[in-house]
């Protein structure tokens, strides 16, 4: 397996508003997406450019949201997971499991519309991480 660049760290947030509004005025971002529902997830999300990187703002989405858990812990939200890219999302999910790492469910559709799966943090060194086919033609 070839691991590829970082895409993007994911940070948990009660109000993408309110995150929105940091990044733009305390942090300076000058590109953020518009955020959108991702219904398949349990979270509301958005981007937001970085020169080399994306930040990935996400929020929970009705009461089955995975988010939730984490933002009981963590009430004011933080970085919930990173995500490496890869050439190809079976190969990297074969790898992982035959390293015996446990891998989170099946590949499916992600934010950026390739396809994912997330490795648990207890193989990953303490970090939820997400494995993210790269998009066709590099768009990023």
């Amino acid at each position: 397996m070839e691991l590829g660049r970082l895409n993007h760290v994911g940070v948990a947030t009660p109000s993408i508003e309110n995150s929105i509004a940091f990044y733009r005025d305390v942090m300076g971002a000058e590109v953020i997406r518009e955020p959108f529902d991702l219904p398949a997830q349990g979270v509301k999300v958005c981007f937001v450019d970085t020169p080399n990187s994306q930040i990935e703002l996400i929020e929970p989405l009705g009461e089955n949201s995975p988010i939730h858990g984490f933002l009981a812990k963590n009430p004011a939200g933080g970085q919930h997971h990173v995500c490496y890219e890869v050439p190809d999302i079976h190969e990297a999910k074969a790898w992982f499991e035959g390293k015996g790492c446990k891998v989170l469910g099946e590949p499916r559709i992600g934010a950026h519309g390739t396809p994912i799966f997330f490795v648990h943090p207890k193989d990953m060194g303490g970090v939820l991480t997400e494995i993210m086919e790269t998009p066709k033609g590099g768009e990023h």
